[in-house]
């Protein structure tokens, strides 16, 4: 049969646009055309295998649509800066649902993806934690993992989620039992299944490590369509491939991880350094000696806008009116003592800190504009190294309204063999978390991006997933990924030999 033969819902894609099967001639979604179109069979689904081209959807409880206004939304990401439109998106009513679409697609070889498209609103509000399309599945299926949003019980010091569930609801229904999860993103309202496909660093790095090693299991979608519990006692081969994994041997859809018990304050030092050999050698003498519970760090302008400013910012929790000693924290340090800072509030008002800052991005309409952010792990010996290069090229344009990270951790914290690390006992996270003005040169800082990341690669260090780094080649990823290039190929072709899992990170293309 012609293409033109076809029924009519297989070529109608309109308000309604609920996918009834895949044309496997024309490899276009057949959808049921919008009620009132005239068309006597459009709203019947019971003949959709008459056609011997027409492959029928399996039954789904949610729903799979390819209507212009979704298809449009999971085209983009956070990052604004690529553009790859899906040819239908998954709102899954079960993780069933996804098991059966991503066997589906197997046997018809369409890419498939998952997109938190979590934050905490409406589409000006989303943060799908990916900035440059890896969460992309041009022509393909996206799957929105909101719909997996049951915290299924929190217990004994672990909380079982769903994919979809952000940080932000785990962290307040895990504070109404007394717990908290021990390793948190800065910004909180990001899926769980999405920060555990890249790793997912926070204040926590130093004493927990990444989110992915606070995990104790997973329920996974393999590229075949089958539901698999992993953990590092069942299955681990699939269970260390998927955490931190960037989303190519599986689909987190459920996830067991440990929690701690919730601490009522949190004291929360900011130490100012003018140098940056003096932030280095403190930054790095208060991890070890493990002064403070949490801590990060970050980069700004100084007041005169000559130079650079450095900052620690370090936490203490404590319960009740234990305080600790402030003398104490700050002894034998080179900061500056007149901008030395504390301030006194409660964990969950640490925890969602950064909530107002993205309030008032936007309000400022900054939220929605393109982002090209990077992330990179550094190691200690080359970090200063780097650091100077980099805040000689940066410019206060770079930043715009965003900020630079830049904080060190123990690399033997980090335990997922995907999570790759420098080779050495002590790493610098360096995270240009840029939001730019109207008007900036995508292009230009993109390029910037590639600089920095070249330079970075030639001292030992690593990427986080999330960045946006263009033209990164199959041989760049394999030196990524070091000795752990052989495995991450073997669990791609084992768990998803149809390769149709997550394209957009360009890992096996």
């Amino acid at each position: 049969m012609s293409n033109s033969a076809l029924p009519r819902r297989s070529v109608i894609v309109g308000a309604a646009a609920t996918v009834i099967g895949w044309n496997t001639v024309g490899r276009s979604w057949a959808v049921e055309a919008p009620a009132g179109t005239g068309d006597a069979t459009a709203g019947a689904t019971g003949d959709a295998g008459a056609d011997a081209s027409l492959a029928a959807l399996p039954r789904l409880d949610g729903s799979l649509v390819a209507d212009a206004e979704t298809l449009a939304r999971f085209g983009g990401d956070f990052g604004h800066l690529v553009t790859a439109a899906p040819r239908a998106v998954l709102h899954p009513g079960s993780v069933r649902d996804i098991a059966t679409l991503v066997a589906f697609a197997r046997r018809h070889r369409i890419p498939v993806a998952m997109n938190g498209q979590s934050g905490t609103g409406g589409p000006a509000q989303l943060e799908s934690h990916s900035s440059y399309g890896q969460a992309a599945v041009r022509g393909g299926v996206a799957i929105d993992s909101r719909g997996l949003n049951r915290i299924v019980r929190i217990a004994h010091g672990r909380a079982v989620v769903e994919a979809g569930v952000t940080w932000a609801q785990l962290t307040d229904a895990a504070l109404a039992q007394g717990w908290m999860p021990p390793s948190l993103t800065d910004y909180l309202h990001l899926s769980v299944g999405g920060t555990l496909s890249v790793g997912g660093i926070g204040g926590g790095v130093q004493r927990h490590g990444f989110q992915v090693d606070t995990v104790e299991s997973v329920d996974v979608v393999t590229g075949t369509g089958e539901l698999v519990t992993a953990s590092a006692s069942a299955n681990r081969e699939l269970f260390e491939a998927v955490l931190g994994g960037g989303g190519q041997a599986g689909l987190i859809v459920r996830a067991t991880v440990r929690l701690e018990r919730a601490r009522e304050r949190a004291l929360v030092a900011g130490l100012y350094y003018d140098d940056l050999a003096d932030y280095l050698a403190d930054h790095k003498k208060l991890m070890l000696e493990r002064r403070f519970d949490l801590h990060v760090g970050d980069v700004s302008r100084n007041a005169a806008g000559t130079g650079w400013k450095y900052k620690v910012e370090g936490v203490v929790l404590y319960d009740g009116t234990a305080a600790p000693d402030r003398a104490t924290l700050v002894r034998g340090l080179r900061c500056l003592p007149a901008e030395t800072t504390f301030l006194d509030q409660t964990a969950r008002e640490y925890a969602f800190r950064v909530d107002a800052f993205a309030g008032y991005l936007q309000s400022a309409g900054l939220w929605s504009q393109p982002k090209p952010w990077m992330s990179l792990f550094l190691p200690a010996s080359t970090t200063e190294a780097f650091m100077r290069e980099a805040t000689a090229l940066l410019t206060p344009e770079d930043l715009g309204a965003g900020l630079l990270l830049f904080y060190p951790f123990r690399t033997d914290v980090i335990t997922r063999p995907m999570t790759v690390m420098p080779k050495e006992p002590v790493g610098f996270h360096f995270d240009l978390l840029s939001f730019p003005f109207p008007g900036a040169d995508h292009a230009a800082a993109l390029r910037r991006n590639r600089r920095l990341y070249d330079l970075a690669v030639a001292m030992g260090g690593k990427r986080y997933l999330i960045g946006a780094i263009p033209d990164v080649t199959r041989e760049e990823w394999r030196r990524h990924y070091g000795a752990q290039w052989g495995r991450a190929v073997a669990a791609k072709h084992r768990f998803d030999p149809a390769g149709i899992l997550t394209p957009g990170q360009g890992i096996h293309s």
